[in-house]
This record gives structure tokens, C-alpha cells and sequence, in this order.
């Protein structure tokens, strides 16, 4: 392999940056939006509850599930080519939901988008390291396509909101379907094709094991988040682990793996891997808690709950781009630990906090959550590509995808259960004596059902129970920020130590090189990007 430093991105490289970050932006969008569309859909297509469940959920399940596949094989059939693949396959579910007649229609709809989804995230930051060699150029480049999918949550709220007022529901659906058709026609243009000559043949029984082991996983985790540790959701749990038992074993034994686990052995990946995976499942929870102490403990509509979440998605946004730039000067180690040190003080916030203080005490810490957990996406993710062999970053990708997706649903399942365990065991003594038995029980049972069973009570009564859930609501909030807390500190002292040896980005190390770039095992293989 030729010596001297990676070639410079030029303007071509930079407009293909933003095809790519158009589409992020408007999934993004679409994801969001798609909670508001949910009731009036749900009355249009008379929906029951388990066909609303399945609306909402088998996108999800869908993405998690393919992530790892798609991620494979654009590193064995090309990048550009799995990408617009997926973005003809979005497009034509976009307007297959927007008019789904039924919601066995919808549903069928939502999982091709799942699918489709599946090939969009691995592929575009794939591509983004085979248009970006230069580790400064590359880390602006993810943190511009970081901002962009936070932009989708910032004017989702709003923009999905004003469709609803004035258009039918399935509106909502065809907001991805421009931003597709633009990157069908200028991606061939812009955008280089990079595939691996060496990756042998795509393995059947992989793909299927991949599948039977992350979607029961993820399943039994949501179902348990939502209603506890019921025997069908941890037995869903248990095979999909013991499938992924059986499906490490394989890849250990292929000659050409659908999941390399050699990329496991490289420092710098597996720490950056470890670091997002908890970080994920422990800011992702918080946004969940949020959502729902400013939709039920304050009585705001989803479209008020938007607004106010307005601050904390536009730190984010700004810490996604400045983080790259500090981190020039800066060890990413340190760049990201004192990252996570702004969470931890956000959490702690959150930690001490009342159910009778204003919304802006909530929002303060949210944001100074959110403000910290930048550096450890934007930089994780690039140390996480940047660390794997040209050749690998599809797979790569994916599993930094599919490690959000593991995270996220692990920390509402186990620290959604300790926050119902808290309101649970705070409700019980706060209580009013002499209530009916079916509103003491629905008391207890949610903040939700709480809520519902105080509407129906006269007087002050519904007025105190309203009040001694929403205490003990927060109060399970406040446990759980204050865990979140505790371990963030751990894992950026985990993340100052492992990645110390990491300097500033695009700067070199002792022996002249750039800093890890590739695990041990694959440092020998031949990189030949596939031509246009």
C-alpha cells in the first residue's frame, strides 16, 4: 500500500455529502413523525391496539434485525449500489403507507421500510469513510451527518404537526419520498462505488441466525419495557441468546463470516463500541422519561412535549459539530469522557429535581444530557469505522448501528422496570385512604392509569392522586438519572483510559503512523476499491 498522508476530499466529495445527509435528515424526520400520525391513522384505518402495536414496532424490529446483514453484503455487491437499492425500496414503502388502506397494509408497509431502513445508515457512513480518507475531513463529515439526523428531530415535532393539521395522516409518509428520488438520481453521479474483491459469497444460514437471535432479543427487551418481566418476552430473550450462541460459533468458523469478529480485537473499536452501546441505553431511557413527565406529569400535548425538547436536540446538534473540531486538539479520549462528565452533571439535575418544579428544571438537565453525549456519538462512530480495514466498514457500520439498537431497547427494559419499581413502592404509601378499589389498583399500577382514575373522581380526591403519582413518578425518575449517572462516570473513566493511546484527530503517532486503523488480523489484506 502506497505511503504518504490520505488524499484530501475535494468539492465532488462534499456535494455527495450532503445527497447523503438530505436523506438521514428526512428519515430521521419521518421516524419522529410518525408518533404523531399514530392516533389519527389508528381512527382512520380503525386500528386495534395490537395493530397499533405492530405499526409502531415492526420498523424497529425490522432495522435491527437486517442491520448487521445489509451492512455484509454492501461490502460484497457495493456501498452505492445496496444504497440505492434501499432508497428505491424506501421510496415505494413511503407511498405504499401513505395510502395503506387497512392496517394489515400498513404494518406490511412499515416492515419493507424496516428492511430498507436497514441498508440507508450502514451504507452512508460507509461511504462517508471511503469519500473521507482524511481522519479531519471524516470527522466533520459524521458530525455534518450527525446534525443532520438530530435536524430530523428538531423540525419533526413541527413540521409532522402542520401536516397532520392540514392533510390526511399518510401525509406524513412522503416526506422521505424527494429526498429519495434526488439521491436515485445524483448518488450514480456523486457518490464513489467501494466494495471488498476478497469478501466470498453471502452465507444463508448466518443471515437467517443473525435474524433469529436479534429479533427475539429485541422483542422480549420491548415487551418487557412495557409490561414487565412476563414469561413470553424473557423466553424470546433466552433464544435469541442462545441462537447468538450458536451463530458466534459459525462466524468463528467461516473463511469469510457474515460478522468479522476479529474487528472485536482492535482497541479502539471495541471501546468506542462499548461506550456508544451504554450510552445509547442510558440517554435513550432518559429521552423516554422526559417525553412522558412533560406529556402526563405536566399535561402537555405531544406537539407542546416537541417544543419544549427543542433545547436539548439543538445541543445535540451542536455538540455533534463541534466535537469533531475540538477533538483536532484534543485526545478523543478526553473529548469524549469530559462529554459524558456534562451527562452526568445534566443527570444529576434530573437526579434532584421535584414533581412541583417548573419544566425548565427538567429541560436544563435534559439539555445538558443531551449537550454531552455529542463527542461519544460523533467520535465513537468515527473511531469505530476509521479503526476497521477499508474493506469492512459496511460491517462496521452496522454493528455501531446495531449496538444503538441493542442499547437502547436493554435500557428501557432494565431501567424502565427500577423506575416502576420506585413509583410502585411510592404510590403505595402516598395514596389517599377510602378509594375504590379499581382506581387504587390502576394507581398503582401507571402514571398513565393514574392519571385516568383520577379524572373519574370528584372533589380533591382526583386531585391527590394525581399528586401522589406524579411525586412518585419523579420520584422513579430521579432514581433512574441517578443511576444513569453513576455508570456514565464509569464508562468515561473506562473510555479516558482505553483510548489515551488515540491522539487528536489526523495528528500522528511516536512511530509516524496515524493512530490505530485496523486490527492486527486484517492489516495484511489487500484494499482495492471496486471501480465506478
Amino acid at each position: 500500500m502506497a505511503g504518504g498522508p490520505p488524499a484530501k476530499a475535494g468539492r465532488k466529495e462534499w456535494i455527495g455529502l450532503a445527497v447523503l445527509a438530505l436523506p438521514t435528515l428526512l428519515v430521521s424526520l419521518d421516524v419522529f413523525v410518525m408518533l404523531l400520525a399514530l392516533p389519527k391513522l389508528s381512527t382512520t384505518l380503525h386500528a386495534s391496539g395490537v395493530e397499533q402495536l405492530w405499526i409502531t414496532d415492526i420498523y424497529g424490529f425490522m432495522l435491527a434485525g437486517f442491520l448487521i446483514t445489509m451492512g455484509t453484503l454492501g461490502d460484497r455487491i457495493g456501498r452505492r449500489k445496496l444504497l440505492l437499492i434501499g432508497a428505491t425500496a424506501f421510496g415505494v414503502a413511503s407511498l405504499v403507507s401513505a395510502y395503506s388502506a387497512n392496517p394489515a397494509m400498513l404494518i406490511a408497509a412499515r416492515a419493507l421500510l424496516g428492511i430498507a431502513g436497514a441498508t440507508l445508515a450502514p451504507s452512508t457512513l460507509s461511504l462517508i469513510s471511503t469519500m473521507f480518507t482524511d481522519a479531519k475531513q471524516r470527522g466533520t463529515a459524521i458530525g455534518i451527518w450527525m446534525m443532520c439526523f438530530s435536524g430530523g428531530a428538531i423540525i419533526g415535532p413541527i413540521v409532522g404537526g402542520a401536516m397532520l393539521d392540514s392533510f390526511w395522516w399518510g401525509s406524513v409518509f412522503l416526506l422521505g419520498v424527494p429526498a429519495m428520488v434526488l439521491l436515485l438520481v445524483l448518488g450514480p453521479v456523486l457518490l464513489p462505488e467501494y466494495r471488498n474483491p476478497d469478501a466470498g459469497r453471502l452465507d444463508p444460514l448466518s443471515v437467517a441466525e443473525s435474524l433469529a437471535a436479534i429479533i427475539p432479543i429485541v422483542y422480549g427487551l420491548k415487551e418487557i419495557s412495557n409490561n414487565g418481566w412476563q414469561p413470553w418476552p424473557v423466553a424470546a430473550v433466552v433464544v435469541g441468546l442462545v441462537v447468538a450462541v450458536f451463530f458466534v460459533r459459525r462466524q468463528r468458523r467461516l473463511t469469510h463470516p457474515l460478522l468479522d469478529l476479529r474487528l472485536f480485537a482492535n482497541r479502539s473499536f471495541s471501546t468506542a463500541l462499548g461506550g456508544m452501546l451504554f450510552g445509547t441505553m442510558l440517554t435513550g431511557v432518559i429521552m423516554l422519561f422526559v417525553t412522558q413527565d412533560l406529556e402526563l406529569a405536566h399535561g402537555l400535548t405531544p406537539l407542546q412535549a416537541g417544543v419544549w425538547m427543542l433545547p436539548a436536540v439543538i445541543t445535540n446538534t451542536i455538540s455533534f459539530g463541534v466535537s469533531p473540531l475540538v477533538a483536532r486538539r484534543i485526545r478523543p479520549a478526553y473529548v469524549i469522557g469530559g462529554g459524558l462528565l456534562i451527562s452526568v452533571a445534566g443527570l444529576l439535575v434530573m437526579a434532584f429535581m421535584s414533581a412541583n418544579d417548573d419544566p425548565w428544571v427538567l429541560i436544563l438537565g435534559f439539555a445538558l444530557v443531551f449537550l454531552g453525549a455529542g463527542p461519544m456519538v460523533t467520535l465513537g462512530a468515527g473511531l469505530v469505522i476509521g479503526s476497521a480495514p477499508p474493506e469492512k466498514a459496511g460491517s462496521a457500520a452496522a454493528i455501531n448501528e446495531t449496538s444503538g439498537q441493542f442499547g437502547f431497547a436493554f435500557g428501557i427494559a432494565a431501567l424502565g422496570t427500577l423506575a416502576i419499581s420506585v413509583y410502585r413502592g411510592a404510590i403505595a404509601d402516598k395514596l389517599p385512604q377510602g378509594l375504590p378499589e379499581d382506581v387504587a389498583t390502576a394507581a398503582r399500577d401507571t402514571l398513565s392509569g393514574a392519571l385516568t382514575a383520577a379524572d373519574r373522581l370528584a372533589g380533591g380526591l382526583g386531585a391527590e392522586v394525581a399528586d401522589a403519582a406524579r411525586t412518585a413518578f419523579v420520584g422513579g425518575l430521579n432514581t433512574v438519572a441517578a443511576v444513569c449517572a453513576g455508570v456514565l462516570v464509569i464508562v468515561a473513566a473506562l473510555v479516558a483510559v482505553l483510548l489515551r493511546h488515540v491522539p487528536p484527530t489526523g495528528q500522528v503517532t511516536q512511530d509516524g503512523g496515524p493512530g490505530e486503523q485496523a486490527g492486527p488480523a486484517d492489516a495484511a489484506e489487500e484494499r482495492v476499491p471496486a471501480a465506478d
